[in-house]
């Protein structure tokens, strides 16, 4: 253990004379306060779970039921209608003195039975309120009575001053569609992709299926969406990421990019230490549960349950399945310089170091003049390469080297010093954006620990990053501990004039802990051969980001359309004029509206998207027409979201009958055919959660540009997008250059094009378009 390191590293104080340890009352009065604070963190853990375990309620209301019960009793009335005459006489019998103190303790318990009774006619209320959904399939900006009533009536049911976890109780479970629904729908989107005559085939299996399966794998899933929290989440979790046995970089991980036109301070030590002490301010609060709900329409609460394991969270890989490992607490992060891995403590004395003492630490590590020794440097490289492989070399060094690796895994996170810089640059914008979106993706293969739920990754000229590993969690939670660091550190923490820290060192703090790996000569070939796998993944991905600034979000609004479904059907224009033809498009959605949700499809690839570009590759077509179809296409496309953000989707129903099916040894055509589809396609947009920590209009350029992830397919693409403020849209595509059919400049090119095309349809995009192509010809 990496405490146990700790203790037999630590010499205590002696004497002047070299004699005895002096343990005096010092001493002591330390392992007191020590204990003090311990028992004040676990009270403060109970307390917060209590007063989650009651929300709505509070324990003043006991209080104030318990006064109304003894005023009713001292009015020589009977609420309880004899129930407490009858706790009164099973309680002991104190003798004639004590006859006033039983009559207090029946009303007390009394007043909590009734009290606990109350509490759970509330959670059972709030979450049949919960579970009505018909908010969500209104058109925008219209509200039909019924939604009106609800809405008051959450008002009423949710209680005032909520904590991250107060609605879990009241969540309603993830509805199992109906089985013949999902089919249909299922028919309905592989239509436009699908010849005549596989479609058939499609169709004649997909009956089939519904005849002799379906039913049985159903019943299953009812029953355990009647037993678990949640029908699909925890397999999903299993047998997509933990089960995988691919390497985790640039399959599963993802990364979260800095500020893009803007870098707080150029000095890296600094940046390192106002993010660390920030990222940890966010830790505090979690574990206090002062992190607010998320809520849709300033009312509906999302799942809180994925919060749980951001920090002090590895997946530990295993031969057949990994398994994520989650800690309490950590007092440390694992930091990676050079190919040196250190230990730096986070608190002292159990208070959390402040900024400038973290920046002390990072930079004595960048001060620090030893060299790696052999094969250190490219250790993490393991962590990139198969979990299988992975997993057995983990073993011999767990057995080797356990202190240093219980130093990484049990960290609060994953630093990494990048000795390079990154981020825009004036002379090559483009290129610097890729290259930058690479360093996060990637890395050199050697310089990520991508186990560790999340790293943060400082460059040489201040610039951060986030690289983080998928299977605890998905983007939007990762994407709101962000945006609080970002906002944290550059607005509330702050630098001095010169870029540092603001504050002053601490000299007395104990230099970072360097790490020490006795590597056996078997892993040597190992980590080279996981070093070649990782540089060949890393050297095939290509990535390419663009602001597009031609209009945002504010543009669309004026059109009256949805952003998302704007972005998602002109992607379907974009991508056909790259490939020439249409493909299974995977956009990922959330399902947090139930109890443990997590992600559900889209599939964007409609019969009325198709419509919508053939329309716009036939010149005989008008402006017209086409905006009559993009519009249907849009609307289509808003359907498909809000079902699936209900629980009405289709891939994550068919994925939990699948794995129903292989439990039962049951051989499905129709299934096979589901399970084996390519994404050539695959998107995701990343939004912005907490607006009101950055001040858009008066600091456009302090937003964070999103991110992105690596292609699904060997073939395809990754596209992510976020809306920075209200006229930007920044774009992350991801490739493989091994592939002949995609480029992603190539696309990205064609997506510019393809939003000023559709932008043109409306009268204000004329505008828009004419005075980009005025612009271009001045240029």
């Amino acid at each position: 253990m990496a405490e146990a390191h700790q203790a037999v590293g630590f010499r205590p104080s002696l004497t002047s004379d070299a004699g005895e340890v002096e343990l005096g009352a010092p001493v002591l009065h330390e392992i007191c306060l020590s204990g003090l604070r311990s028992w004040k963190r676990h009270l403060s853990r109970f307390w917060n779970d209590f007063l989650t375990g009651v929300f709505p309620a509070s324990p003043l209301s006991w209080l104030f039921l318990f006064s109304a019960i003894q005023l009713a009793c001292f009015l020589q009335l009977d609420p309880s209608l004899g129930l407490m005459e009858k706790i009164k006489e099973s309680l002991p019998d104190w003798g004639g003195q004590h006859h006033r103190l039983r009559g207090v303790l029946a009303a007390a318990l009394f007043a909590s039975c009734l009290w606990g009774a109350l509490i759970f006619t509330l959670h059972v209320a709030l979450r049949l309120l919960l579970s009505y959904h018909g908010w969500l399939l209104e058109p925008h900006g219209a509200m039909s009575s019924p939604t009106k009533t609800w809405l008051a009536l959450v008002r009423i049911f949710s209680g005032r001053h909520p904590m991250l976890f107060s609605y879990q109780r009241s969540l309603p479970r993830q509805p199992v569609p109906s089985v013949q629904d999902t089919v249909r729908k299922y028919l309905e989107s592989v239509r436009p992709v699908l010849s005549d005559k596989d479609f058939d085939w499609t169709s004649g299996v997909a009956q089939e299926f519904l005849k002799l399966q379906a039913s049985l794998l159903q019943w299953y899933l009812q029953l355990k969406s009647w037993w678990a929290s949640n029908y699909v989440s925890d397999w999903w979790e299993e047998f997509v990421y933990l089960r995988s046995r691919n390497s985790l970089m640039v399959n599963s991980n993802y990364y979260l990019m800095d500020f893009l036109y803007v870098t707080p301070t150029p000095v890296q030590a600094a940046r390192a230490g106002n993010a660390v002490h920030a990222l940890l301010l966010y830790r505090h609060r979690l574990d206090r549960q002062e992190i607010l709900p998320t809520l849709l329409m300033g009312m509906r609460p999302l799942c809180s349950a994925q919060y749980e394991k951001i920090f002090n969270t590895t997946r530990i890989p295993g031969v057949h399945r990994d398994h994520i490992r989650h800690l309490r607490d950590s007092r440390h992060v694992a930091v990676f310089h050079r190919g040196r891995f250190f230990r730096v403590g986070t608190h002292s004395q159990s208070r959390l170091l402040s900024p400038r003492a973290l920046e002390q630490q990072f930079q004595r590590i960048l001060d620090d003049p030893s060299p790696a020794c052999p094969h250190e440097e490219h250790l993490a490289a393991l962590t990139a390469a198969r979990r299988d492989t992975w997993a057995q070399v983990r073993r011999s060094l767990k057995t080797q080297a356990q202190e240093a690796l219980e130093a990484v895994e049990g960290a609060a996170f994953f630093v990494s010093l990048d000795s390079e810089p990154a981020g825009l640059t004036r002379e090559d914008p483009a290129a610097s954006l890729d290259a930058y979106a690479h360093a996060l993706l990637a890395g050199r293969g050697h310089d990520r620990w991508f186990d560790k739920s999340f790293s943060l990754i400082v460059f040489s000229n201040g610039k951060l990053g986030l690289s983080v590993e998928h299977s605890w969690a998905d983007c939007p939670i990762s994407g709101h501990m962000w945006e609080f660091t970002l906002a944290t550190e550059c607005f509330q923490l702050g630098y001095s004039a010169d870029g540092h820290c603001k504050g002053h060192p601490d000299p007395s703090l104990p230099q970072p802990q360097r790490l020490h790996w006795d590597l056996p000569d078997k892993i040597h070939l190992s980590i080279s051969l996981a070093l070649r796998a990782a540089k060949t993944l890393s050297g095939n991905i290509e990535c390419h980001v663009f602001p597009f600034s031609r209009f945002g979000k504010s543009f669309i609004k004026r059109c009256h359309l949805s952003s998302d479904s704007f972005i998602q059907t002109t992607l379907q224009l974009a991508h056909f004029r790259d490939r020439g033809q249409f493909c299974l498009t995977y956009e990922s959605t959330m399902t947090r509206l139930f109890l443990e949700g997590r992600t559900e499809t889209v599939r964007s690839c409609t019969r009325e998207a198709c419509n919508f570009v053939r329309a716009m590759e036939d010149k005989e077509k008008t402006d017209a027409q086409c905006l009559a179809l993009f519009r249907l296409a849009v609307d289509k496309h808003q359907a498909l979201l809000k079902a699936a953000m209900s629980g009405q989707g289709v891939d994550r129903h068919l994925f939990a009958l699948y794995v129903v099916s292989q439990f039962l040894h049951l051989q499905s055509p129709f299934l096979d055919q589901v399970h084996s589809e390519q994404w050539q396609l695959a998107t995701s947009q990343i939004p912005v959660q907490q607006i009101h920590l950055f001040d858009v209009h008066n600091y456009p350029d302090y937003v964070s540009s999103g991110g992105g992830f690596g292609p699904a397919d060997d073939h395809g693409y990754g596209v992510s997008y976020m809306f920075m403020g209200d006229d930007v849209i920044t774009f992350h595509i991801s490739s493989n250059k091994s592939s002949t059919r995609t480029d992603s400049r190539r696309l990205g090119q064609r997506i510019q094009d393809a939003l000023l095309d559709v932008a043109a349809l409306f009268p204000e995009g004329q505008r828009l378009k004419r005075r980009g192509l005025g612009e271009e010809d001045s240029g």
